[in-house]
C-alpha cells in the first residue's frame, strides 16, 4: 500500500454524519461507539465522538484532493448542499485563487471545513 493520510475529524452524531457523507458516495467502513471509518476510492475519512461540539465553533478541517472535482460537487448539489454563505452544511462553487488551485469549500453538519481541492 502506498503512503496515505486519513483525516479525523469529530462527529456529533455518527448516524447523521455517516448519512451526510452517504450521499456524497461514501461508505462505511467501520464503526464502533468511539470510531468510525467513511471510505469513497480512495478516499477515507475517520471520525471520532464529538457530541458536544457547537459546528459554529469549529475549528477542524482537512482537504480532499479529487481527480474530478466537478463530478464530486455535482454529487454535492444533487445532495441537496447548498450554497450559502452561512450555516452548515453549505458549499460553494469551484474556483481558481491565486495560487492557482483549483478548490471549492464544503462544511460538513458537524462544522468541518472540507477543502476540495482538483487534482
Amino acid at each position: 500500500m502506498a503512503d496515505h493520510a486519513t483525516p479525523n475529524l469529530p462527529a456529533i452524531d455518527f448516524e447523521a454524519t455517516s448519512q451526510f457523507y452517504q450521499k456524497l458516495g461514501f461508505e462505511q467502513g467501520w464503526r464502533d461507539d468511539g470510531w468510525m471509518i467513511l471510505t469513497r476510492g480512495s478516499l477515507m475519512l475517520e471520525f471520532f465522538p464529538h457530541p458536544e461540539l457547537a459546528p459554529g465553533e469549529s475549528w477542524f478541517s482537512c482537504c480532499l484532493r479529487l481527480d474530478d472535482l466537478d463530478a464530486f460537487h455535482a454529487i454535492a448539489r444533487a445532495a441537496g448542499i447548498p450554497d450559502q454563505c452561512w450555516g452548515w452544511p453549505r458549499m460553494d462553487e469551484p474556483r481558481v485563487e491565486e495560487s492557482g488551485i483549483r478548490i471549492a469549500y464544503l462544511v460538513d453538519p458537524n462544522g468541518s471545513l472540507i477543502r476540495l481541492i482538483q487534482n
